[in-house]
């Protein structure tokens, strides 16, 4: 489980086809902090260390990420040079600082708007009809593995939906959404507990 907090960037330095798609990324950990078959979200993706290198502050972990998960997720995020955001897994006693976040992609959603307003960054994202249901104004969503609030909601006629995100200079900073613009991919996890309740819903209708 993860909080969406993010807590480094870190760049894809290869990517090879091993029947799976084996990726190493560089970090700025200490390498002795990460342990084989730890888990880290990379941009929203929860996946399993299989190696890890480097020096403090200069550290790589390798991951094996499978074709279900390649189909599922932005296409061509998994390429040498791609920027990720990362966190690794929360421990019992950790501070929750955003919301439960799985690690598990629901869908791509796509930036159709991107302005500065006020001096923070104020985003539009389209989603898929299947996830509409679930996103609603001031609940969570976690955006390329951000945890966010959504500031507003706009349904469309064909059953999408565009959500509005505010992003804060901060936020831009220290996570990819600083590269966001229109037309931009993004990995789109929706919140655990919409889940439950759309499906509760769904029976007693």
């Amino acid at each position: 489980m993860f909080t969406g907090i993010i807590t480094a960037i870190g760049t894809i330095r290869e990517a090879r086809n091993t029947g799976d798609l084996h990726a190493v990324i560089t970090c700025p950990w200490d390498p002795a902090g990460i342990a084989i078959g730890a888990s880290i979200a990379c941009s929203g993706v929860c996946l399993t260390v299989v190696e890890r290198g480097g020096t403090a502050g200069d550290a790589w972990f390798a991951v094996d990420i499978s074709g279900e998960t390649v189909s599922r997720t932005v296409p061509r995020m998994w390429e040498a040079g791609q920027r990720l955001n990362l966190e690794p897994a929360m421990k019992l006693g950790d501070e929750l600082g955003g919301h439960i976040v799985t690690g598990h992609v629901d869908a791509v959603g796509m930036i159709v708007s991107a302005e500065e307003v006020g001096g923070s960054h104020q985003f539009w994202v389209r989603t898929p009809a299947e996830l509409a249901p679930y996103i609603a104004p001031k609940g969570s969503v976690t955006v390329d593995g951000i945890s966010l609030t959504v500031n507003a909601v706009e349904d469309q006629p064909d059953g999408t939906c565009h959500f509005m995100l505010n992003i804060i200079p901060h936020t831009a900073e220290v996570t990819t959404a600083g590269d966001w613009q229109a037309g931009h991919a993004v990995n789109l996890e929706i919140d655990v507990l919409a889940r439950y309740l759309q499906r509760m819903q769904s029976l007693r209708g």
